[in-house]
């Protein structure tokens, strides 16, 4: 049981049926009535954020939730297929499963892939990746390292903005979160 006196940011809440991270929260003691906890709460099955406030010391269950190592294996042309890196079991995932995450994805990758009450509900790749230029303009004479940037498509299908001098077949370490180039990979 977690009480509102045991918040914190990024703690987890079973509330209303469903998985919830804390984001935020403020315990507000009103005069002579008892204190007030307003929170702002991340729902982790549907992704929704919304405001809520809670008298204090009230108690909610600590969610089932369970985060497991698995290894990206291949595509099949609808689903995403991974491996328990314990119990080598496999466990095709849909790409509305894993959203944001279908973009970095590359074979043989290691991820986190946290469950509810033994259901898959997000996927957490590495917070960096290293893919190959898939396709890009060419770099000509007079281009700059650090003078701009032009589009490239790399091998997993996302879009990101890389420096001039890149070609098609440089490696690239990309930042997952905000699908930015970092570097080149030597």
């Amino acid at each position: 049981m977690i009480s509102t006196s045991d918040f914190r940011k990024g703690a987890k809440i079973d509330y209303k049926g469903a998985p919830h991270e804390i984001i935020d929260f403020q315990h507000h003691k009103m005069g002579r009535g008892g204190a007030i906890v307003r929170t702002k709460l991340k729902n982790l099955i549907s992704g929704s954020i919304f405001d809520d406030s809670f008298k204090g010391g009230e108690k909610f269950n600590s969610p089932n939730l369970e985060e497991r190592s698995m290894q990206y294996l291949y595509n099949d042309g609808e689903q995403y297929h991974f491996m328990d890196n314990e119990n080598y079991e496999q466990l095709p995932l849909t790409s509305e499963q894993l959203g944001d995450a279908v973009k970095f994805l590359k074979e043989n990758m290691a991820v986190k892939i946290l469950f509810y009450s033994e259901s898959p509900i997000s996927v957490e790749v590495p917070m960096f990746v290293e893919l190959a230029i898939a396709k890009t303009d060419p770099g000509f004479k007079g281009d700059t390292a650090s003078g701009g940037s032009k589009p490239a498509v790399l091998e997993s299908g996302v879009a990101v903005k890389v420096p001039f001098h890149l070609n098609e077949g440089d490696i690239i370490k990309v930042d997952t979160r905000t699908s930015e180039y970092i570097e080149r990979v030597k």
